[in-house]
């Protein structure tokens, strides 16, 4: 069975669709999570009642531009054919 194919209970197995570029790009949500947590940064050091959110919000952009990185990282290893590279990273 191929990585492409679901098996059917009544018949034969059918190719699974390919999911549309748009779904499989992971950028919009890596940027979204980012300016969302930078937001809440600002929030967090402009708005008195929310100082609580500061060490939060400042991992949550470290964590972000960590996954970011690593992403690149793993696209680049992609484009050059490294061997251990993931697939599928366009």
């Amino acid at each position: 069975m191929s990585n492409n194919t679901v098996p059917s209970k009544t018949g034969p197995e059918k190719a699974a669709p390919e999911l549309p570029a748009r779904l499989r790009d992971p950028r919009p949500v890596i940027v979204v999570g980012t300016v969302l947590w930078a937001l809440a940064a600002v929030a967090s050091f402009t708005v008195p009642a929310l100082e609580t959110w500061r060490p939060v919000s400042v991992a949550g952009i470290a964590v972000s531009l960590f996954g970011l990185t690593l992403f690149l990282w793993q696209r680049s290893a992609a484009r050059r054919g490294a061997r251990g590279a993931q697939t599928g990273l366009d």
